[in-house]
């Protein structure tokens, strides 16, 4: 219930103009061509910029045991474009969001999420958004 409540107040406070500016940046990759690769890397940021709290970031190998190419060789030199060219800059900028977020009291559960977008954003080719396991629901 917290969860829902939180991502909520992260959609009012500007989790839907994220959201939506990661969608557009990747229609703007599928429209250039060359951008493609990136382009579902951008789709799945977006989704998780909606709905952050309650999911985490981890290797798509992880999740279906068996590498692809976003995981392997090709995945890791898009990601170093990605990096040189983007991610970096998107990184830096969710630092400076989470330590705003950080000076107030009811903004520091906001700045943990926008330091796993940071996470996200310097690398996100061969990734994907999990739903986390809830400790206190498994017992």
């Amino acid at each position: 219930m917290i969860q829902v409540i939180l991502n909520i107040l992260w959609l009012v406070l500007g989790g839907i103009a994220m959201g939506l500016g990661w969608y557009v940046a990747g229609l703007i990759m599928v429209v250039s061509i060359i951008g493609i690769p990136w382009a579902k890397s951008c789709f799945v940021i977006g989704t998780f910029a909606l709905w952050p709290f309650g999911k985490e970031v981890v290797s798509r190998q992880f999740v279906t045991g068996q590498a692809d190419i976003g995981t392997g060789t090709l995945g890791l030199v898009g990601n170093v474009i990605w990096f040189v060219l983007c991610g970096l800059w998107l990184a830096i900028g969710h630092l400076v969001a989470a330590l705003l977020s950080f000076i107030t009291i009811i903004g520091i559960p906001f700045g943990f999420q926008h330091l796993k977008l940071a996470t996200i954003c310097l690398a996100p080719i061969g990734k994907t958004v999990v739903e986390r396991p809830n400790p206190f629901l498994d017992k």
